[in-house]
């Protein structure tokens, strides 16, 4: 007699501990982030102690070649932006943080500007803002690593204020070459002062969010700002919505 589906089933062959969960741990990140936990009232496990003769997990493997050129492109404009001193938010400043990540990223995230955190440490989104970032990056089934993070602006605005007019006008050069330098394939943009520099729309990000976007031919997303979203978690669903996007033009 032939097997049945149920006993077909059970003759597969079970993923790997190590895969597996990392594939429950992606699935339970975009959960959170869908807001889905809260409305299941689904609590994290707690890990279980790994098997002692389990191999360790394999490494991800990274998201693109990296190109050379790439590399060298960022350290010139880097160069080229120096001890910056074009516009006031130099005067307060304790370190200018021009960005972070692998030069040769499929997705460039692009934020405001430092905040506090940033500013002390001299790295893009490393306070509670870039630890969601950190959580949404993971989500989407990648690593900090694999990305490239950078701000509009890259010295922080007094009182974590919004970054004035002349001061964007100023500093969104230097994020164009940024972008140019890396050529990813998608864009992703945290908040309203990204979303509408890099749209030239001045719309709210509720509106901009709606449709993808583009930035001198490259895919552009929208969607809100880590810090916003820590205020307002009630729009985690839409976040996840906007992730979804990017994973699916990363295919």
């Amino acid at each position: 007699m032939g097997e049945s589906a149920a006993e077909q089933a059970s003759l597969k062959v079970c993923p790997h501990p190590g895969e597996l969960v990392r594939e429950l741990r992606h699935l339970l990140i975009s959960l959170q982030l869908s807001g889905m936990t809260e409305r299941l009232q689904i609590r994290p496990p707690q890990p279980a102690p790994a098997a002692p003769d389990a191999p360790p997990p394999s490494p991800v493997e990274p998201s693109t070649t990296l190109d050379p050129a790439c590399a060298d492109r960022l350290q010139d404009l880097r160069r080229d932006l120096g001890d910056c001193r074009r516009c006031r938010l130099h005067e307060g400043r304790h370190h200018l943080v021009f960005g972070d990540g692998s030069p040769g990223a499929r997705l460039v995230l692009v934020g405001e500007g430092p905040g506090e955190d940033e500013d002390r440490q001299g790295r893009p989104f490393v306070g509670k803002a870039g630890k969601l970032l950190d959580r949404m990056i993971e989500a989407m089934g990648l690593e900090r690593a694999q990305v490239y993070i950078c701000n509009v602006v890259k010295c922080r605005p007094p009182g974590n204020r919004n970054p004035l007019e002349d001061e964007i006008a100023t500093c969104s050069p230097f994020l164009f070459r940024q972008l140019e330098a890396i050529r990813p394939r998608v864009i992703c943009a945290l908040g309203a002062c990204a979303a509408q520099t890099l749209t030239q729309k001045k719309i709210a990000v509720g509106q901009l969010r709606r449709s993808t976007h583009f930035w001198r031919g490259t895919p552009l997303v929208v969607t809100y700002h880590p810090a916003y979203l820590l205020r307002s978690p009630a729009q985690k669903a839409a976040v996840w919505q906007d992730l979804r996007e990017v994973m699916k033009l990363l295919e």
